[in-house]
């Protein structure tokens, strides 16, 4: 009995021994490997063309694919929230969609393995996957290296871990707090292959290559450097060859392999003016590394391109520096299609095959950069308008030659951040809510809206969903009676205003908003009428055209944070008076200009271009009509005008706490003033001299439980068009 303890105690201490190595440092052992004699791979790179073996033997193979990424509404990335169910409903569409790939940026809970394995298990047209290799952000913009190992150790690590996990035979867990998962299914057969590593940053690759330098060769089993290599490029290959290798002994298997990179770290040669421009000061060139015989699938060229920035041919254009061929890339319409133009020279420089693993636009209201040449700008762009630069992006990928495309990306993320709009938000709430200002949030060809089925109002002339529980303000005048009425919900402030016998065209309406009690004027200069208390907004009803928000210039969060840029002053020195009647403009500041002659020739300032946000668009704001703008603010119909206002827009830090914007002036800065309600009005321009009465707007926040339903957008429909049949 003794005897039989000892053994049972020895048994189960070697398997909790077992399975604490397997997931802690990647200890595994596979028995089918054993019964494999030679190295497996249903993947191969022939020249610029990739091979995938679908059943009937090797055969070229475009990559037609999706970016997928791990947010939903409620929850950041890291929560990996996404459940099993849902990734099957999403497969199906995006295969639906006409794409044959999908990629990941990182290792995913194990719920996103077995949808993708039950998914695919017994389809004849399986989903393939493309597996990325995520480097953390605090380590890539870190004083490190990437010979620290914090960097290159991890990523090793890290990709022994993920070729575990593609063939069912990994514990692993995804963090503290986290929870862990049991990765055993075998997905390996659908997998095309691996993009290690992310967007580089420009100053880590130059820090690795100066304090490195004599860490500029690598000489592996399965990839090499030539005399070429940086120390940057040697350590790429050796995380490469790392990954190789690990799979073909452990698994016997292997699969195509590619390192991200994009335009910031591009290995072409540009003008001195451009590189002084762009501060491009460093290259990536994966020609530098190179395969052995070893390694039977291949390798391909992986990059991000956007289509505004940055936009390197279209400034040379611009500055009147000879763009080589460029008559190539002028349209019917004479316009230079400096994207193609890019492509193209990207795609002739690799000697492999290149995949644009990023591209598209996204649909927000917001702008951080526009297209001088094409259009196809980072924000301010419709749903429809999405669409139509999806289709000619993926036309001109096709055009330069290239292997395959990835759309980025398959669904909006509420918790994403720009860097022109993230000074106004709490970074840390991000994920409750949904700021249309953001444009990062809107990259995708699924739409998550307010509401668990429906939104609670849609700005499109049917009024229907308005009732008098939301009227706040009903106003006799000479001129008929003028109603008030509100609602709100994750994504927009809804006005309603009912004007008897309205004319657009003569009638003038304004609508003070009061949402700070710190600042405000009752009056706003231009503006006969005064308001009955201080605002801070006023909203400007002058017929389809010419309507506008303005915000007083106390209130102004771009003077608070970009003033410096926008109005070459110090507003902290200049600081405008608590009840100024000056009321501005409402602007966003873009990246670079379209015309950057004025910045070049006054180097001493850096000087911003913004973007006109406070206008407000007309049109029909309802999915489900025809005539659909995804970017209207307001509709007319009849006499009723529906409004929808977004909460940045207003400057609330924080809608799901009702949390606004405080002074800037009193600290410095943006902070956050919680507020239960806020102020607002109607009034006719026409009625004389007498105060625009204003009433409040009780508001409650929804805290860490927005509702959503997903809707595919346009973008989808258009890619479907394409991609279909193919």
């Amino acid at each position: 009995m003794k005897k039989f303890i000892i053994a049972c105690t020895v048994i189960v201490m070697f398997a909790a021994g077992w399975l604490f190595l397997s997931s802690r440092i990647g200890m595994t052992f596979q028995w089918e490997s054993l019964r494999k004699t030679s190295v497996e791979t249903f993947t191969k790179v022939e020249g610029k063309t990739i091979l995938v073996d679908q059943g009937q033997g090797l055969a070229p193979f475009e990559i037609r694919g999706v970016n997928l990424g791990s947010g939903i509404p409620g929850h950041f990335a890291t929560d990996y929230a996404i459940d099993k169910e849902t990734y099957l409903r999403w497969f199906e569409e995006i295969q639906a969609m006409g794409a044959n790939c999908i990629r990941v940026y990182t290792l995913l809970q194990d719920d996103f393995y077995n949808a993708f394995w039950e998914y695919n298990k017994d389809r004849e047209q399986p989903l393939y996957l493309i597996h990325g290799l995520w480097v953390n952000d605090y380590t890539l913009f870190s004083h490190r290296d990437a010979y620290d190992p914090d960097f290159m150790n991890t990523m090793i690590q890290d990709s022994r871990t993920l070729v575990d996990i593609i063939h069912g035979n990994k514990r692993f867990s995804l963090g503290e707090g986290l929870g862990s998962g049991s990765y055993n299914h075998d997905i390996s057969q659908w997998v095309l292959g691996y993009i290690l590593g992310v967007e580089w940053e420009d100053t880590t690759v130059a820090f690795t290559d100066h304090m490195q330098n004599k860490k500029n060769q690598y000489h592996g089993k399965y990839m090499t450097t030539t005399d070429d290599a940086t120390p940057f490029e040697a350590m790429l290959a050796q995380v490469g060859d790392k990954i190789i290798e690990y799979e073909t002994q452990t698994y016997k298997a292997q699969r195509l392999i590619a390192f991200a990179n994009w335009p910031t770290t591009d290995p072409l040669e540009w003008d001195s003016l451009v590189e002084y421009y762009f501060r491009k000061f460093e290259q990536v060139d994966v020609e530098h590394i190179q395969t052995t015989d070893r390694f039977l699938s291949g390798q391909f060229a992986s990059y991000h391109v956007y289509p505004y920035y940055p936009d390197y041919y279209g400034f040379m254009d611009v500055m009147d520096i000879e763009v080589e061929n460029k008559q190539e890339f002028v349209g019917a319409d004479g316009v230079f299609n400096s994207y193609r133009a890019y492509l193209t020279t990207l795609n002739d420089y690799h000697t492999m095959p290149v995949v644009i693993a990023e591209f598209g636009v996204p649909s927000s209201r917001g702008r951080a950069q526009s297209d001088r040449n094409t259009q196809r700008a980072q924000g301010g762009m419709s749903e429809a308008d999405q669409a139509e630069a999806l289709k000619t992006c993926y036309q001109d990928i096709m055009s330069a030659g290239c292997a395959g495309s990835i759309v980025f990306t398959w669904q909006d993320e509420w918790f994403k951040r720009t860097w022109n709009t993230m000074a106004y938000t709490d970074l840390t709430k991000t994920p409750y809510w949904s700021d249309v200002q953001t444009n990062e949030q809107f990259f995708g060809v699924l739409a998550f809206d307010p509401g668990d089925e429906k939104s609670v109002c849609y700005v499109d002339g049917d009024v229907s969903e308005w009732t008098a529980d939301d009227q706040i303000q009903l106003t006799d005048t000479p001129y008929g009676q003028l109603s008030l009425a509100y609602k709100y919900d994750e994504k927009y402030l809804y006005l309603y205003v009912n004007k008897e016998n309205y004319n657009p065209q003569t009638d003038k309406l304004w609508i003070p908003l009061d949402t700070t009690p710190k600042t405000g004027s009752r009056r706003c200069d231009g503006i006969a009428r005064s308001f009955e208390r201080p605002a801070d907004f006023v909203l400007i009803l002058d017929g389809m055209e010419n309507s506008k928000l303005v915000v007083q210039k106390r209130y102004e969060a771009l003077r608070a944070i970009y003033s410096h840029r926008v109005y070459f002053e110090d507003a902290y020195l200049n600081v405008p008076p608590k009840d100024t009647s000056e009321f501005v403009d409402i602007n966003l500041v873009l990246q670079i200009p379209d015309d950057p002659h004025d910045e070049l020739a006054n180097v001493k300032i850096d000087v911003a271009e913004t973007y006109p946000t406070g206008l407000l668009r007309h049109g029909n704001a309802n999915p489900e009509s025809p005539d659909f703008d995804s970017l209207a603010d307001f509709m007319i119909q009849g006499d009723t005008i529906e409004i929808r206002l977004p909460w940045s827009l207003l400057n609330f830090l924080n809608p799901s706490e009702m949390m606004i914007h405080d002074d800037y002036y009193e600290h410095y800065g943006i902070e956050g003033l919680k507020v239960s309600e806020i102020y607002a009005g109607v009034g006719l321009s026409a009625d004389g001299a007498t105060p625009i009465p204003m009433t409040d707007l009780p508001l409650k926040g929804w805290g860490r439980y927005p509702t959503s339903h997903e809707r595919l957008k346009q973008g989808y429909f258009a890619m479907q068009d394409i991609w279909a049949g193919k």
